[in-house]
């Protein structure tokens, strides 16, 4: 019984499967799937759906502000001042129903206008919002 100091010259065969490869495959398609998945949902058909009178839904009712480019602000198209349209948001929403605002704004308008009507509206606890924008 000798030893050997060269070590074996016969190779072994591979014992274990190295995974990891495989594993980063299979998530990069399921990433891929899921945002597929997505976006066919969102190409899906739009159908108009039949009105009915007696719906259990509450009645949303719509807030209308505009920013122009000199900042100065615009209820339902009637020029305000901050107090007045602090005053008419309380209003709108005291009337019972859900209130959503829509808020449209000249380009040239200030961003922190934009942001503060929204900040008026939030303080007055409506958190429903909207950017008017044009399609081009």
């Amino acid at each position: 019984m000798g030893a050997q100091l060269g070590g074996s010259k016969s190779r072994d065969g591979i014992v274990g499967i190295n995974v990891t490869p495989m594993v980063d495959v299979v998530l990069v398609l399921l990433v891929i799937m899921m945002v597929s998945a997505t976006y066919i949902v969102a190409q899906s058909l739009k159908v108009e759906l039949p009105k009915s009178a007696s719906s259990d839904e509450a009645v949303t009712s719509v807030a209308q502000i505009s920013v122009s480019k000199e900042g100065n602000y615009f209820f339902k198209q009637e020029a305000v001042s901050e107090d007045e349209l602090v005053a008419k948001l309380r209003e709108a929403r005291a009337g019972g129903t859900e209130l959503n605002v829509v808020i449209s704004a000249d380009t040239t308008a200030q961003h922190g206008r934009v942001v503060h009507v929204i900040d008026l509206a939030k303080r007055e606890g409506i958190s429903k919002f909207a950017i008017n924008v044009d399609h081009e």
